[in-house]
């Protein structure tokens, strides 16, 4: 089987498409006896007969008709190798595949995609969302190429720099009172939404809390920043989210810091043995932009 050739699989399948010999060879510009030469060449090292002459129609055997399948799937797989080779040979920037949480996709990330996007239009490249053990997860098993991610992330397989700090805020309706310091036992007396247990931003809220002796059962927990947003507008109660989801972009809610002040760390986090090819450096260097540590 190591010798199979693409040759004999493209004449075999366009035999069986055209039903002729002869038809095969004047579209693969070649004799009918180079044709007809190939499939011989072709049964011999599969060791079973390919086609089968119906009436004046070449047709496929059953061997034939499973061996059709797997020639279509090799020509769809070939011709991906060459355009992904292709881009490589023509300078293309190849693929660079991002895990972030969904706060930072929305209101962090699509400046630095835009001018990605710009600067490189061969540049492909996909996001996807989810908390920063999952997405530690996936960098390790090279599912994902970068993560930016709420720190601690941990791994000896890992190469971490913490990138950011984004400071924490409470969000609440026009209108609502509030009290002059936003500490937690304040909180506690008021309805309050927190995002869904078992991600880094809860985690961050809840010790907030526990370090103070406090504990809260929110009105509502949600997995989505724009939700919450929406039903603090709609006077369900009032919010703790990440700065960078309300500052400059608070739809009109009045917007208050904390006390005691709280924040949480955005890092970056790549395998120490990823292989850095142009478009991924590129893709580094713009999210390292953003950074105001170190």
């Amino acid at each position: 089987m190591r010798d199979l050739r693409l040759d004999q699989l493209d004449s075999f399948r366009q035999v069986i498409a055209l039903g002729s010999f002869s038809a095969a060879a004047e579209r693969l510009g070649l004799s009918q006896p180079a044709v007809s030469l190939q499939i011989r060449e072709l049964e011999r090292r599969l060791g079973t007969v390919l086609i089968e002459r119906v009436g004046r129609r070449a047709q496929p055997t059953a061997a034939g008709t499973e061996l059709l399948d797997h020639a279509g799937r090799i020509e769809a797989a070939v011709a991906a190798a060459q355009e992904a080779m292709a881009r490589h040979a023509t300078g293309a920037m190849g693929r660079v595949r991002i895990g972030t949480g969904a706060t930072a996709c929305i209101f962090l990330l699509p400046p630095v995609l835009r001018e990605l996007r710009q600067q490189h239009p061969t540049l492909e490249i996909t996001v996807s969302t989810g908390n920063t053990s999952d997405i530690v997860k996936a960098i390790e098993d090279n599912q994902i190429d970068i993560g930016l991610v709420s720190l601690p992330a941990a791994g000896r397989a890992l190469d971490v720099t913490p990138l950011l700090e984004d400071e924490f805020a409470v969000i609440a309706p026009p209108g609502m009172e509030l009290p002059a310091r936003l500490t937690p036992e304040a909180m506690a007396r008021l309805p309050v939404l927190l995002f869904e247990p078992g991600g880094i931003t809860r985690r961050i809220a809840d010790e907030w809390f526990a370090r103070a002796g406090v504990t809260l059962k929110p009105v509502m927990s949600l997995g989505s920043v724009e939700a919450i947003k929406r039903l603090v507008g709609a006077g369900l109660g009032c919010a703790i989210l990440p700065g960078m989801a309300v500052y400059g972009e608070n739809d009109g809610l009045v917007v208050r810091a904390l006390t005691p002040r709280v924040h949480r760390t955005l890092g970056l986090v790549l395998r120490k043995d990823k292989p850095l090819h142009r478009g991924l450096r590129e893709t580094l260097k713009a999210l390292r932009a953003l950074g105001t540590l170190g």
